[in-house]
Order: C-alpha cells, then structure tokens, then sequence
C-alpha cells in the first residue's frame, strides 16, 4: 500500500511537472489555440444541428407529426410558414442544410488556420527555449549527455509535443461537446436506447485505461533508444575522418546495424501492442453500433421511437462513437507526448549556471593565485592533489606534465567551466576568489584556445571573429598574421571567405589550431590560455607565434600548456605537474639544471633533434 501511494503521488508529482512545463511553452500561442477551439464548438454545434433538421423533414414536415422542439425553434419555424409550408418546399430545409455546412466549412477552415499558426509558435518557443537553456546548461552537463540524444530531445520529442497539442488536446473540447450533446438529444429523443448504447462505453474505456501504462513504457523505449541511434550517427559523422584512416567502415556499420536493429525490434513489439489495442477497440466500438442498430430497428417497429427519430438517433450515436474510438488514439498520442515531455523537461528542469549572490566585474589584470587547489571529476578519483602556485600579472607560466596530470583541469577550473568546490581550496585573480566573479565576465577576460580547437561551419573570418561582430577585415587579417595564417588564408582562392567545413574538416591541423589561435588573440583579453594549442604546427612557426604573443600581449598574462620544451622555453616560469601534484617549478634554466622531469624531457626531445634533423619541423609541415 505504501509503495502505491508513493507511485501515485510520483504520478501526481509527474503530471504538474507536465502541465507546468507545457503551459510554459504555450504563452504567445494560448490566444491561438483558444480561437482554434472556439471554431471547433462552432464545428461541433453544425454536426449536431443536421440531424434534428433531418428529423424535422421526415417527422414534421413530411410525416405531420406535432413538433417538440423547443419554443425558439418552432416560433421561428411559424414565421417561415410552418412545417407544413415546409413540407410542400423541402428545398427551403435543403437550403438550411446547406447553410450549415457552410458555417461548418467556415469554422473547420479558421480552426485549421488557428491551430496550426499555434503549433508553429509553440514548436518555435519550445526550440528557442530549450537551445537558450542547453546553452546557459553546465559543461559538465554536456560532457555527461551524448549530443545527439540532445538533438533528438529538440526535435523529435518536440515535434511530438506539437503534434499532441495540435492534434489531440485541442480535439478534446470538440470532443466533449459532441459526448455531452450527443447524450443530451439522444435522451430527449428515448431514454431505454440511450441506456443501450452507453451500457458498452465503460467497458471500453477500462480497456483503453489498461493498455496506457504498457503503450507509454513501449514508446520511452523507443524514445531513449532512438536517442543513443541519434548519438551513434551524430558520432560517426563527426568522426569520419578517423573511421576512414583507420577502415573501420564494416565494423562501425555493423554496430550501427546492432543498434538499429534493436531499435527497429522495439518499435515492431509497440506496434503489435498498438495493433491489439486498436483492433479489439474498433470491434467494442462496431458491437456497439450494432446494438444500437438492432434495438432501434425494434424499438421503431415498436412505435417507441419515430422514423426520424430513428435516423436522427443513428447519426448521433454514431457521433458518440467516434470520440469513444477517438479517444484510444488520444491516449496513444497522450502516452507518446508525456514521455517527450518527460525527456525534454529532464532537459529544462537542469539548473542553469548562476552567478554567487553579490558576484561582481571585479578587474583581470592582476594576479593569478591557485591555493591548495584539490579537484575530483564525478565518480572518478581526485586529479589535482593540494595545488598552490602564483602567476603574477602580464608574466608568462608554462605547465608541463604526462597526460592527466590535471594540466587543463587547471585551466577549465579556472574559467569556471567546472566549479571547484567549497573547501578544496580556491582560486583568485587580482585578489577575487572567482566564485564571486560574474561568468560572463570572466570568460570575456580569458581567451583560451583548447586542445581540440573547435572551427564552426562559417567562412574563415567568421571562425576568427566569432567574439564581435563589428570587427573588421583588417582586424582578422592583423590577428590571422599574429598567428601565422594570414599567408595560408590568401593562397586559398576565395581567401577569408573560404566556407570551413564541419568542425573545420576543410583545414589542416596546423591550420585550425592557428585559425583558434587567431580567434583568441583577437579578443585582446588579459588573460590569454594556450592549451597544448601549438603540437600540430612545426618548431618554425611555433616560434614565430610565440614571438607574436610576446608582441601583441606584453602586459597579457599568459599561460602555456605545452609538451614541446621548445614552447615553454621563454617562459618566466614553468610548473611540472604529475600525478596531479606540482613535482617542480621555477624558471626553464633552473629546471634545465635540477635534474627532474624537465630535464629529462628536455634531454630526450633535444636528442631526437640531434638524431634527425629538422624532425620537428618536418612533421609540424606534415600536420600543416
């Protein structure tokens, strides 16, 4: 009992989250909606009209009967003549059908119009919403969540959210008229047969109700997977490159195929749910009709019930039917759109990056202290252990160490990608601990280029001046020499406005990490971080980018992240980081001479340049 009442109150808990969610996303298109829905119980009235003015036609006007319609009705009738007027000029009822079907076609006409203006702006609010939230989410949210299940969540759970509202939720109001009308004139017209016909309705929702909770678990199954489908594509398209330079093209399409083949056996199983579902549905739905079928036939042989009355309840009973048998899609489509907006408020209900209370724009220019900095990736084991050291402002820092020594985790700590906790130490610029800088503010003052250098699907000079747009050509091309690329962009024919593919495929390594380079030197920010953003370029031009830096940033802090010694050697000072622990430090002379790791790395990298010659530099023209 007690687990039932927390699933229930989960349910409950579920569906507010839902409703919440949804009306969230339906301001600017609500007044659209409600004039879909007044057009739609104008629709429904219409359908409700003809087949009293059938009834009238054969019991009034041509059988004579005495009418008990209501008293509006037969006042209006008297002022046209009567039904007996009416009887000998049927083409005046004709008129009045047609004149329904007119008023019929105008609201169906403004209610498709309403309705689908309000889906494009429901769909267009949630999509701006949800990729507004995405990008205000966490980097840790992203490096937890595969990207394309993120994009399947923009646009295949919202389309499916639209396709409901528009669809089914606002058919709902049309739908309860016609029960309620249905009911109403069925009664007034004979009690005994209105019993019979809503005697099978119940059974057939209790069956629709127990088919819901297995319809809704099918359709999160293949929502969830079809997201890891999305993911699978999304990877291999990305990664291209290295599934060709590698031939894995056989293996990687059989995994796909695995995965879609699961996928495709999940979709076929809901399918044979659904079929059951709908075809038992539609022979409850069939019985019933039939029922009322024969008992009218022996109630009017009967003199219960009229010719007219006969037809007129048929018509009705076959418009209470239709939303019974309606109503088993409704669900279906109900069980699809609350597992997308399940998925999608999983997306929006994720806490956005927030600003300490009392954060400021504190200045950038003095300098940077790690204080007894200790860091732990979720569920892993702790990566930085203990961490202090100072760099002062507009000085140069090189970090040196093994790969996961924690060298960018300092870096992307620092630029608050990812929050150092309360207690592990702290890190402070200019005297600020950055928990109390603004976000937005710090990383406008830090210009980083990162180990994987990221190039959008836009011209060259789009990719370097991405930070403003009021920069100009002469400013790209300035910060596109700064870097060395400005000679590589001009043998292109179409030179700065050459289109870069995805993620900058149409580029060398070389090229795309100067290309970043480039981006960052343009910002002008007085932080400027280099993260092992010069390995794909050779000895040659990583000196000539130095010497830039040292140009245009004399009173920049600068740190470089690098495993080239070469890199690191005009540092004011180097830390060697290992196992996550400051090993040494001090400046590239000292360290040349303790007898560490640096020195030790230096021996070896200066080795291999005496072994073979121009190496670096040859590899560094490959890459280019």
């Amino acid at each position: 009992m007690e687990q039932e009442n927390k699933t229930t109150t989960k349910d409950k808990k579920t569906r507010r989250q839902h409703t919440q969610l949804l009306l969230y996303f339906l301001k600017g298109s609500k007044h659209l909606f409600a004039g879909s829905i007044i057009a739609s119980l104008f629709y429904a009235l219409c359908d409700m009209v003809d087949p009293q003015i059938f009834r009238a036609a054969i019991d009034n006007a041509i059988g004579g009967k005495e009418p008990d319609f209501p008293k509006f009705v037969t006042d209006f009738v008297d002022r046209l003549g009567g039904f007996e007027y009416l009887g000998k000029n049927l083409w005046i009822m004709a008129l009045a059908v047609v004149f329904v079907a007119v008023i019929r076609a105008i609201s169906g006409y403004l209610q498709r119009v309403l309705n689908n203006k309000g889906a494009e702006t429901l769909v267009r609010r949630m999509r701006d919403s949800m990729f507004s939230h995405i990008e205000h989410l966490p980097y840790e949210w992203h490096m937890k969540n595969h990207t394309g299940d993120i994009i399947q969540r923009c646009t295949s759970d919202v389309e499916m959210v639209r396709q409901f509202v528009a669809e089914q939720l606002v058919s709902v109001v049309r739908i309860s008229i016609m029960i309620i009308l249905s009911l109403f004139f069925m009664f007034s017209m004979n009690v005994g047969l209105t019993f019979i016909a809503i005697i099978p309705i119940p059974f057939i929702l209790a069956y629709v109700l127990i088919f819901r909770k297995e319809m809704e678990r099918g359709f999160r199954e293949c929502d969830e997977m079809e997201g890891k489908v999305s993911a699978r594509i999304q990877e291999n398209l990305t990664g291209m490159r290295v599934v060709r330079a590698f031939a894995q093209e056989a293996k990687e399409k059989d995994r796909f195929i695995e995965q879609n083949n699961h996928y495709n056996s999940l979709w076929v199983r809901l399918a044979g749910i659904m079929a059951r579902f709908f075809t038992t549905q539609h022979i409850l739905s069939m019985v019933q009709i039939l029922v009322v079928l024969i008992a009218g036939c022996v109630f009017c042989v009967n003199g219960k019930i009229t010719a007219g009355e006969y037809v007129a309840f048929i018509s009705y009973n076959s418009m209470l039917s239709f939303p019974i048998r309606r109503l088993g899609r409704m669900i279906s489509e109900m069980s699809k759109a609350g597992v997308c907006l399940d998925r999608i408020g999983h997306v929006m209900h994720e806490p956005v990056e927030q600003d300490a209370p009392g954060s400021v724009e504190a200045p950038m220019d003095g300098d940077i202290v790690f204080d007894h900095v200790s860091f732990a990736y979720e569920g892993s084991s702790e990566v930085l252990h203990d961490v202090s050291f100072t760099i002062p402002a507009g000085s140069t820092l090189g970090i040196l160490g093994g790969t996961g020594s924690g060298k960018s985790t300092l870096m992307l700590l620092m630029d608050k990608m990812y929050t150092l906790p309360e207690g592990c130490g702290t890190i402070s610029i200019g005297g600020t601990d950055i928990r109390g800088i603004k976000t937005q503010h710090l990383r406008k003052n830090i210009s980083m280029v990162l180990q994987e250098p990221f190039l959008f699907s836009r011209t060259i000079q789009e990719n370097i001046g991405i930070s403003s747009r009021s920069l100009t050509r002469e400013d790209v091309k300035e910060a596109a020499k700064a870097a060395c690329l400005d000679e590589a962009v001009e043998s292109f024919s179409k030179g700065y406005d050459t289109f870069v593919g995805e993620r900058g495929v149409t580029l060398s390594g070389g090229q795309k990490q100067r290309a970043a380079i480039a981006r960052a030197l343009i910002a002008n920010a007085p932080i400027m971080v280099l993260d092992d953003s010069l390995s794909a370029v050779d000895t040659e031009t990583d000196a000539k980018v130095r010497r830039a830096l040292e140009e245009r940033f004399g009173s920049a802090t600068i740190i470089l992240i690098s495993h080239r010694i070469t890199t690191l050697s005009k540092a004011d000072k180097v830390i060697v980081l290992d196992n996550g622990r400051i090993a040494e430090e001090g400046t590239p002379d000292e360290l040349r001479t303790a007898g560490g790791i640096y020195n030790r790395i230096y021996d070896i990298q200066s080795g291999l340049d005496e072994t073979h010659p121009g190496a670096g530099k040859e590899a560094g023209h490959e890459n280019d």
